[in-house]
């Protein structure tokens, strides 16, 4: 069972309850048929309200990802994307819930860090074979580094950086991600995850307050 919150709002997230072995979780997921599923200002402001609520009221977080980046154009810029992006960031990086995240696709750049990521204290971190773990895309990658080339050489170094950096394995053997698994297995595994996770204790260190970006 699933039950969307905001369907009509930023599309390009979506967020909402399942059923997991009876249990209830959170879904937070990039849509890539929306805005090729860019993170911009209302997806943040939307993904971080639905985090928030979950790790108030004790419900795992699961997180599927196929981002990009965040949405470039001055109009993001003059509303301050950084500032509505760092209210994401914070939720996952606040969150003591079991959070499971399971990369399908793209995760570039610092889009890639914000989505549940490991460096937010992610529990489980999984990624199809299909995941493209990297700082940008190989084609734009490669372009920057060798500008000046010709077509047919950029194609041989987009086809040569793929193979070397734009794969999950990579970033499983920098302890990025914690295993890579086949698509078919994705339920199994995160449900056997729920179940690790159900005790889990974690509390953030004692302050009088957060300061969270508004």
């Amino acid at each position: 069972d699933f039950f969307e919150v905001q369907p009509a709002h930023a599309g390009n997230i979506i967020c909402g309850f399942g059923r997991m072995e009876g249990s209830t979780v959170g879904v937070v997921a990039n849509q890539p048929m929306v805005l090729a599923g860019c993170l911009d200002i209302n997806a943040s402001k939307k993904a971080a309200r639905f985090v928030r609520y979950c790790d108030a009221f004790n419900i795992p977080i699961i997180t599927l990802v196929d981002v990009p980046g965040f949405l470039p154009g001055t109009s993001q810029e003059h509303n301050g994307i950084i500032k509505h992006g760092a209210k994401l960031l914070f939720a996952y990086a606040e969150a003591t819930v079991p959070k499971i995240t399971i990369i399908t696709r793209k995760a570039y750049g610092g889009a890639y860090d914000v989505m549940a990521s490991k460096h937010l204290r992610g529990d489980l971190n999984y990624a199809w074979p299909t995941a493209e773990i990297a700082v940008m895309g190989a084609k734009g990658a490669v372009e920057i580094i060798f500008r000046g080339k010709t077509p047919e050489e950029i194609a041989e170094h987009t086809a040569e950086y793929e193979a070397r950096f734009a794969n999950p394995f990579i970033a499983a053997q920098k302890g990025f991600i914690d295993e890579v698994i086949k698509p078919h297995a994705t339920r199994r595994r995160v449900a056997l995850g729920l179940r690790k996770l159900r005790n889990k204790q974690l509390e953030n260190p004692w302050k009088k307050h957060d300061n969270i970006p508004l």
